[in-house]
């Protein structure tokens, strides 16, 4: 099956709010742009991360989820369907046309006049459960891969709602993200090909790093 090569999305930004119990800060609560926005290196302008130790920055520029996941979550956890909806998760680009497993590790795609790189896998986190008022909401999008992705600004431009996502150089050597994260995962995974995905051009540092060192307690005699 061919991937698409385009798709229509949706922006979102957002300011920091308050988690509905504990209070704590968090940027996930985002409404949907309607004019013309600036792309930096950092994200969309106007968006906004409570914790910039692991939010935010240039490999965490940009979050897409993948909008067909919100039926599986729905159908999950009933309590929080009617939230399911695009831009809930935190993402600041929504779609009905992508998933892990239509793009690749590297990939370039333009949007608007800028181009952004796929870099890495979103780490759901607690905060989900409590947005979402659902207990082990994150641990599911985790173990399920319904993760969406991260991408690094190639370069800044301008981006209209009404842009279309477009491929503009396919990582075609480099596995699909729902690939590269399923070799992650696995309970003893092939090193050989472990470290192949290390090296995978465009990767992020702060995975690559991660997987570096799985190799290296991986392959220390047991």
């Amino acid at each position: 099956m061919t991937s698409p090569r385009s798709a229509t999305v949706s922006i979102f930004i957002g300011q920091v709010r308050a988690l509905p119990e504990t209070g704590r800060p968090t940027g996930m609560y985002k409404t949907a742009v309607q004019s013309p926005i600036a792309l930096g290196v950092n994200g969309f302008e106007g968006d906004q991360q409570a914790d910039l130790r692991v939010h935010g920055g240039p490999d965490k520029a940009v979050h897409l989820y993948p909008t067909r996941h919100y039926a599986q979550l729905a159908a999950k956890f009933d309590e929080a369907a009617a939230l399911m909806q695009p831009g809930s998760m935190g993402e600041n680009i929504a779609t009905p046309d992508l998933d892990e497993h239509d793009v690749r590790l590297g990939d370039v795609w333009q949007l608007g006049t800028a181009l952004i790189q796929v870099c890495q896998p979103r780490n759901p986190c607690w905060k989900i459960d409590e947005r979402f008022g659902a207990d082990g909401m994150a641990l599911f999008i985790d173990q399920h891969l319904l993760t969406g992705w991260y991408w690094r600004v190639l370069q800044t431009g301008v981006v209209n709602p009404t842009d279309t996502l477009v491929l503009h150089e396919a990582a075609s050597h480099a596995p699909t993200l729902h690939q590269a994260m399923t070799l992650w995962r696995e309970h003893r995974p092939d090193l050989a090909a472990l470290s192949t995905l290390a090296e995978t051009p465009g990767i992020a540092k702060v995975w690559q790093d991660k997987i570096k060192q799985r190799v290296i307690y991986l392959m220390k005699p047991t």
